[in-house]
């Protein structure tokens, strides 16, 4: 079996999406798109991936880190002259290459597999992947010869009138014989309407030298389509959402209304789980059977229990167990871990915190860096004062104890097992095990004395 590598594209500047940010790190679906592209090659078991870059180079790579070798292309002259910057790092090997934009993020894995078994089943120096559009302009268009043949690809700005008309387009992604690509790279001229070095020219080299060319065609063309602007972005973005949406329903999942549904192609989610309308699932989020998300709830980087349900609320980067009710409007912030049969009840905010089996928090409170037992009932209003203008600290609520409504917990501080704290207190010592703590003003009635206040307003 042929050893297998990858060059990915990515060196393009991207002038048309107007954006400071470098055009394959912009996102879709919450993953850049050359971090999608990386992820289908990755799945092929190859050799070595070689990512092209140039703008934006260090911000590539930060993404990528050490998935990929990197080679540079310092300036921008031409998809052949990118696939060269990669010849002191695959020219001696014998193999297969796949040649892949780096702004194509709806490729897959199965179609990229498909690509190299035609192209050795076919034994071919170049096989080109292509597709038919129905709308094929800004594409480079495959011209066959009478028995179906690839005699050449011209490039949109090239192509004669006639040459405009043919829908069979380029998609920009190539198998090659290793050794045969580097030594045609060398023939190929800049003698072109864009004065730059095409990678397509490769083939008519291929032809020149009568060595075989084929192309396959995939059936999805929206799969190979690239993004150059902000309007292919989002058309992108709904496709990609289209397809993950579709995974999850064909495995067991109910979105009700997949096209207000939002979830990252990393998100795990288990048969039986119910997704409402308007929600935003992201990240390396799991979720496990059973449980309800939504309506409106924005999840990111959680993992969930089974029977769960999560109503028009925000959680970030936290463990929640099974059984647990969080909602509506409740937000539970990064590093929160919340244990079975919790309720995070209407307006609640929770962060850094540790909650405990059967525990309630059920309305209008704040919880920060506290770590509260199991069976505890945390009171309307509650807030634990957990900083000081400079430092963060900690509020202990053990196993059993109930909160009174409005109280402030002034961190640092410890309530006792079992131990009851009056509705209106505001507790900056620790309450021992089964104590009642009462820290409130004594009320004062000052009889008419409204009575006087209204006299003087007038």
């Amino acid at each position: 079996m042929s050893n297998k590598y990858a060059i990915v594209l990515a060196a393009g500047q991207g002038t048309r999406m107007k954006s400071k940010l470098y055009k394959v790190l912009h996102p879709v679906m919450g993953i850049p798109m050359v971090e999608h592209v990386i992820n289908q090659l990755e799945a092929l078991n190859l050799d070595r991936i070689i990512t092209i870059v140039g703008h934006g180079a260090e911000k590539v790579k930060e993404q990528l880190g050490d998935r990929t070798l990197y080679a540079n292309q310092l300036e921008q002259l031409g998809t052949g002259h990118a696939v060269q910057q990669a010849e002191s790092l695959l020219k001696d090997k014998q193999g297969i290459t796949l040649v892949v934009c780096g702004d194509t993020p709806l490729l897959t894995k199965e179609t990229l597999a498909q690509l190299y078994t035609y192209h050795q089943q076919t034994e071919a120096k170049v096989t080109v992947l292509t597709a038919k559009m129905s709308d094929p302009t800004g594409y480079g268009r495959v011209l066959r010869n009478q028995h179906g043949g690839v005699e050449r690809i011209v490039e949109h700005k090239d192509a004669s009138s006639e040459e405009l008309q043919v829908t069979e387009i380029n998609t920009g992604t190539y198998c090659f014989d290793n050794q045969f690509l580097f030594n045609a790279l060398s023939d190929v001229t800049n003698e072109n309407a864009q004065g730059e070095y095409y990678l397509p020219d490769v083939i008519e080299i291929a032809k020149m030298r009568n060595e075989k060319v084929s192309a396959y065609m995939t059936d999805d063309a929206n799969e190979t389509i690239g993004v150059n602007d902000r309007v292919a972005l989002a058309h992108a973005e709904k496709l990609m959402k289209k397809r993950v949406n579709e995974y999850h329903m064909r495995n067991g999942v109910t979105i009700v209304d997949p096209d207000q549904t939002y979830i990252s192609p990393s998100v795990k989610i288990d048969p039986d789980v119910i997704i409402e309308p308007g929600s935003i699932i992201r990240g390396e989020t799991t979720i496990s059977s059973d449980t309800v998300i939504g309506p409106n709830s924005e999840i990111e980087d959680c993992h969930i229990g089974n029977s769960t349900t999560i109503k028009h609320s925000v959680v970030h980067q936290s463990e929640i167990g099974s059984n647990v009710h969080i909602g509506p409007f409740a937000h539970i912030r990064p590093q929160s871990e919340i244990h079975d049969h919790v309720k995070i009840g209407n307006f609640v905010e929770v962060k850094k915190s540790l909650i405990q089996d059967a525990s309630k928090v059920s309305h209008l409170s704040y919880i920060g860096d506290a770590e509260i037992g199991k069976d505890v009932n945390v009171g309307c209003g509650t807030i634990t004062v957990n900083y000081d203008g400079e430092n963060k600290y900690k509020t202990t609520i053990k196993d059993g104890a109930f909160i009174g409504c409005n109280s402030n917990l002034i961190a640092p501080v410890t309530i006792g097992e079992g131990a009851l704290v009056a509705a209106g207190s505001t507790i900056n010592k620790d309450v021992p095990d089964d104590a009642l703590s009462i820290a409130r003003s004594k009320q004062i009635n000052k009889e008419n004395y409204a009575k006087k206040i209204k006299k003087t307003s007038k």
